[in-house]
């Protein structure tokens, strides 16, 4: 009897030692070859060569609430993601010193092109971001998700000719395939030979090149319409860009319905889409 204890005693204490084994308990990478690219690591921003950062890999317990508290915004932007769009198996870029980074952009504070115009919009490919400037000084700015390989944003000086607040996508529809895709507060700043418009609005923030070919902003007024979440939306990017860029102080009444506008700011595309490393 005491042999079959002891053997038994051996037996949980071999495995317990290899269970244990910190190696195989350690938090897993997301897979290099994971062709969503959800390893926002991957993706080279110039901007960011000289911010300390590191790979933070998303747990299932995990969202930028409980991991940064009050300071969520500051690493969302700093991923060009928005809230609904970091999931468990993800890595983002987590930085160094959080505090250092608010208020981060990668838009220079002056853009001499811009000094001539009351107000001027660049969208920097490169850097996944646009900036809103007045007389060339930088007003705001704001991350950006531009069009995919093979749907490319164009690239050159435009300027914006119509609004639309309450504008849909006539081709594309939402995850459950129930309605067409939002665009809220759409801007309309270039129509190409083939009669395709090219409009900065309302859409999903994944921290990548994500659309067909317009710029989208984060807007989560628009994410909690459709999709219910998050509960108590924060973030509203693309309407206060509407709001500088084609608002009721420029023009008149805005009605919802789309319009066709004059002498509109420039939108100036520039850069082309980032590495993946």
């Amino acid at each position: 009897m005491f042999r079959k204890l002891l053997f038994f005693s051996l037996v949980v204490l071999v495995a317990g030692v290899v269970c244990y084994k910190p190696s195989a308990t350690s938090d897993p990478g997301a897979n290099p070859d994971d062709p969503a690219r959800e390893d926002l690591t991957k993706i080279h921003y110039p901007s960011l060569d000289k911010i300390p950062w590191r790979g933070r890999f998303i747990r299932p317990q995990d969202t930028l609430e409980s991991l940064y508290g009050n300071d969520w915004p500051t690493v969302a932007r700093f991923n060009r993601i928005d809230r609904r769009h970091v999931y468990p198996g993800m890595t983002i870029k987590e930085p160094l010193d959080v505090a250092s980074v608010k208020g981060y952009t990668p838009m220079p504070a002056k853009y001499p092109p811009a000094k001539g115009h009351r107000k001027y919009i660049v969208i920097d490919l490169g850097e996944q971001w646009l900036g809103a400037y007045e007389f060339g000084k930088l007003k705001f700015s704001m991350p950006a998700a531009s069009g995919t390989k093979g749907h490319e944003t164009p690239t050159g000086l435009f300027r914006v000719d119509a609004r639309h607040r309450n504008h849909t996508s006539s081709l594309y529809k939402t995850e459950d395939d129930t309605a067409q895709y939002p665009m809220d507060n759409a801007i309309r700043f270039h129509i190409g030979p083939d009669n395709v418009s090219y409009w900065i609005h309302a859409r999903d923030l994944p921290g990548k090149p994500a659309s067909h070919g317009c710029v989208g902003l984060a807007d989560e007024g628009m994410q909690n319409r459709v999709y219910g979440i998050p509960e108590e939306p924060l973030v509203l990017d693309s309407e206060k860009l509407y709001e500088w860029a084609v608002g009721e102080n420029d023009y008149e009444d805005d009605t919802g319905e789309a319009e066709e506008l004059e002498d509109g700011p420039v939108v100036e595309v520039i850069g082309a889409n980032p590495e993946y490393r």
